[in-house]
């Protein structure tokens, strides 16, 4: 059994509105560390995302520097670049991990793109001296494509093609380390029971599970989270349904604590892998030049929320300096006027 004090790194993986928010949430109020800037709530996450933006800013930018994006339906397997590239794109995340997280002793990364681009952040964790343990939200790419719609207006064909990818390339890279693969749903029923087969899977405790976690967690987990219910036929989805049915049934099932067999996996890269073959060239180009453009108008609005909140806090400040100013004016005209 591992302990609490070991130096060991959170991760959240998998695809963008599965429940990576709700999971890294949960994980945050039992003692993971979150890193100093996150990407606030918006009008599609009103409750936070918890992602680290920098770090997602920076994902961005390493894949499209292999010609990918983070919505590229053919981004697996992990594109390697030039070893000399490579390696300064390692350090530059080196650094920007220890600039984000410091000595925290249970970093909390929460990036679905993470979970295409582990390899590079294996490499940071290992330069960091810090062990890995994985969790990975399992809900079905329906609920996925009915926020992808409402946000980016995706087709239900590409968002379940993406949850695939990036569900396959989650547990690819995870595969020799300790992991959990937790239901979204039983998140919202019984957050509980997902908490103890996470500690089961880790070989270790939560940081710091308590009764005052334990109801900020109450708190936190309610029934509004379930934005889109997943309901529908997912097999009928055209030329992807049948694909991600056989993979999302692997991984409700070991979300329930079974082992399946990993070659319904095996043969879902496969064919991802043909497809790619297929009509890549179409495809990601395209996807990488659309997302420089939205990335750019990300970190434009990061940059600025940060600003707000800065001057929020300087607002505030200000105004207790001018509280405390108007008290110790009180005093003196009271002291003046009783001599």
């Amino acid at each position: 059994m591992q302990t609490t004090s070991e130096r060991s790194a959170y991760l959240v993986l998998g695809m963008h509105r599965s429940g990576t928010s709700a999971t890294a949430q949960l994980l945050a109020l039992a003692g993971a560390e979150l890193p100093d800037n996150v990407m606030p709530g918006d009008e599609h996450n009103a409750k936070g995302y918890f992602e680290p933006w920098k770090i997602s800013v920076f994902n961005d930018q390493r894949l499209r520097a292999a010609g990918t994006a983070w919505d590229d339906p053919f981004n697996l397997p992990y594109a390697p670049l030039a070893a000399d590239d490579e390696a300064a794109w390692r350090e530059r995340a080196v650094a920007l991990f220890r600039a984000e997280f410091g000595e925290a002793l249970h970093p909390l990364l929460k990036d679905p793109r993470v979970s295409v681009l582990l390899p590079l952040w294996r490499e940071v964790l290992e330069a960091a001296q810090m062990k890995a343990r994985v969790v990975i939200p399992v809900r079905s790419p329906l609920a996925v494509a009915g926020s992808l719609s409402r946000r980016d207006a995706f087709p239900v064909e590409k968002s379940v093609l993406l949850w695939t990818v990036y569900m396959l390339a989650a547990e690819a890279h995870t595969r020799d380390l300790p992991r959990a693969f937790v239901s979204y749903d039983g998140l919202l029923t019984d957050w509980r029971g997902q908490v103890a087969a996470i500690e089961k899977a880790h070989g270790a405790p939560l940081p710091r599970m308590s009764e005052r976690a334990a109801e900020k967690i109450d708190g936190f987990l309610t029934k509004d989270l379930r934005h889109n219910d997943g309901e529908g036929d997912l097999a009928s989805v055209p030329l992807v349904g049948a694909l991600a049915q056989g993979v999302l049934d692997w991984f409700t099932a070991s979300a329930s604590g079974q082992s399946p067999d990993r070659a319904v996996l095996d043969a879902a890269a496969a064919k991802i892998a043909e497809m790619k073959a297929q009509m890549g060239v179409f495809v990601s180009p395209v996807t990488s030049t659309l997302d420089t453009t939205r990335a750019e108008l990300l970190y434009e609005r990061q940059l600025a929320e940060v600003e707000r909140k800065r001057m929020e806090a300087l607002e505030s400040e200000l105004a207790l300096l001018r509280q405390e100013r108007a008290r110790i004016e009180a005093v003196v005209d009271t002291a003046l006027d009783g001599r």
